[in-house]
């Protein structure tokens, strides 16, 4: 099974999104996602929470959590969400940047814009890693 680590600075919005779609739309056999940051928050914002519950997805027992190598290991890729400098790094791992604008304190519908850029690049890294779950078995 692969592992896929999306991480943001404060794990408290974007990276929190890509790993839910993740887990909702990947085969299980295949792959799953975790989400972390550097500098983990408090809570998942409670903007971000509120557009996941509008497709069917609950953040609110979500937690965030430190990037740290014992999380990293075992992992084989790190898509970081547009953190600029602050990024993490994990040597090893095959990696992307997603440069998303962070949803904290947006408008709701900004909120949603972000919400449903993740779940395409989402879906279209599932699709190219040949990890998606067939159309019919998609609950998001």
């Amino acid at each position: 099974m692969k592992t896929v680590i999306f991480a943001c600075v404060h794990n408290a919005g974007r990276s929190q999104m890509a790993a839910a779609f993740f887990n909702a739309l990947v085969e299980p056999a295949k792959a799953r996602a975790v989400s972390a940051g550097t500098q983990p928050g408090e809570r998942v914002h409670p903007e971000v929470q509120s557009a996941m519950a509008e497709v069917g997805i609950d953040l609110s027992g979500a937690k965030p959590q430190r990037l740290t190598d014992e999380l990293a290991r075992g992992a084989q890729w790190l898509i970081t969400m547009g953190c600029g400098e602050a990024c993490p790094h994990v040597p090893g791992l095959k990696r992307d940047d997603w440069p998303l604008e962070d949803p904290k304190g947006k408008p709701v519908e900004r909120v949603r814009q972000i919400r449903d850029e993740v779940r395409s690049r989402v879906s279209d890294f599932l699709s190219r890693e040949g990890w998606a779950k067939s159309p019919s078995a998609r609950g998001v």
